[in-house]
Formats: structure tokens, C-alpha cells, sequence
């Protein structure tokens, strides 16, 4: 069950294989249902994710009643509400299984105590923080300057998996768009084709 959190810690830094089986013991593997709640909003977020099979959605609903997707997590990410999984404050999002998954769960004491005892989880960490940040800049660019199609055509070319595994309606969320807009965008770049 540990595969992923391998690869993808080996693709940042390098952890002997003793590190590694530490690493491990900090964990706790979870199991969660399509539909299951992770966290809901409102509560503390307790848990940093690092999905070793599924697809999670992390989303807020705003007072209208609508759904707005921040963020999906697939085999090799994390996903975690950062400021309430740091700070303790109630978090501002829920986080659902999209498809059957595998987790491997980290508390905010058991990351400070392996990256105190494991200098290149540290490091890891600090790299995948980088990384997120980059990847933030990038969707607010997006969002500001794209248009619909090219929002999605980057989307799909970035991730195509997306397709596959998410509803349309959650791709249309994510994008800030609505689903007519999406089927509408499909239609187009068929047509071309």
C-alpha cells in the first residue's frame, strides 16, 4: 500500500530503505468509500492525505448553494485543507472520495516528529509546498486569463485522466464554469477535429 508514497518521495529525495520503512510507521491507512467524506467543513482539519489509489475533490459551497471545486487529488498527490490541518482552525472545505480509495493519513504531530527525525522528509515536504504554490500561481492565471476552451484544453492536456475519472459536472466546478459550457467546448473541439 505504500507504493506511491515511494515513488513519489523518491522523485524528490533520496531515503534509504530503513528511512523509508520509519517513514511508514507515521502513517495510518485508510480506506474510503466513492461518496465518503474525509473531512466535512467546519471541522478541524486533523489529516494531510497522500492518495494511494482513487480520486478525491476538495470543495467549499457558497451561500447560494453552489458547489465550487478548489482542488482534485489523484494516485501520487496530497490533498489536506493546509491552513486547518497547520493552524487548527475550522476548515473551509469538505474533502470526498470521487472513486474508491486508499489513503495513507498523516497527523500534523507525526509530520513535524518524522521531519525532525528524517531530514529528507523535511525536504520533501518543503519541495511539494514549492511545487503547490507554483501550481496555485498558475491556476489564478488561468483563471484570469484563459479563456473557457483554453481553461479546459489545458486542463485535459495537463491531466487526461480527468475526463475518465471525474463527472463532467465537477470539471465544469473546478473550471469555474458550468456544465453546458463544458458540453458546449466538447461539441467545439469534436467538430474541429
Amino acid at each position: 500500500m505504500y507504493g506511491q508514497l515511494a515513488k513519489s518521495i523518491g522523485e524528490k529525495v533520496t531515503l534509504s530503505a530503513e528511512d523509508f520503512e520509519l517513514c511508514k510507521t507515521f502513517f495510518i491507512p485508510k480506506k474510503i468509500r466513492k461518496k465518503q467524506t474525509l473531512l466535512l467543513e467546519g471541522d478541524v482539519c486533523t489529516y494531510n492525505a497522500f492518495i494511494e489509489k482513487g480520486v478525491l475533490r476538495s470543495y467549499t459551497i457558497d451561500e447560494r448553494g453552489n458547489e465550487h471545486i478548489v482542488q482534485f487529488g489523484f494516485e501520487g498527490w496530497w490533498i489536506t485543507d493546509l491552513s486547518s490541518y497547520l493552524t487548527g482552525a475550522n476548515s473551509i472545505y469538505t474533502i470526498e472520495a470521487i472513486e474508491d480509495s486508499e489513503l495513507l493519513l498523516l497527523t500534523s504531530s507525526a509530520r513535524e516528529e518524522l521531519m525532525a527525525q528524517l531530514p529528507a522528509f523535511e525536504r520533501y515536504q518543503r519541495l511539494l509546498l514549492q511545487n503547490a504554490y507554483i501550481a496555485l500561481q498558475a491556476r489564478v492565471n488561468s483563471a484570469l486569463n484563459l479563456t473557457a476552451e483554453e481553461k479546459y484544453l489545458r486542463l485535459t492536456t495537463s491531466y487526461p485522466d480527468i475526463i475518465a475519472r471525474v463527472p463532467q459536472h465537477m470539471v465544469a466546478s473546478y473550471l469555474g464554469l458550468t456544465p453546458e459550457t463544458i458540453s458546449r467546448i466538447r461539441k467545439q473541439i469534436t467538430l474541429r477535429k
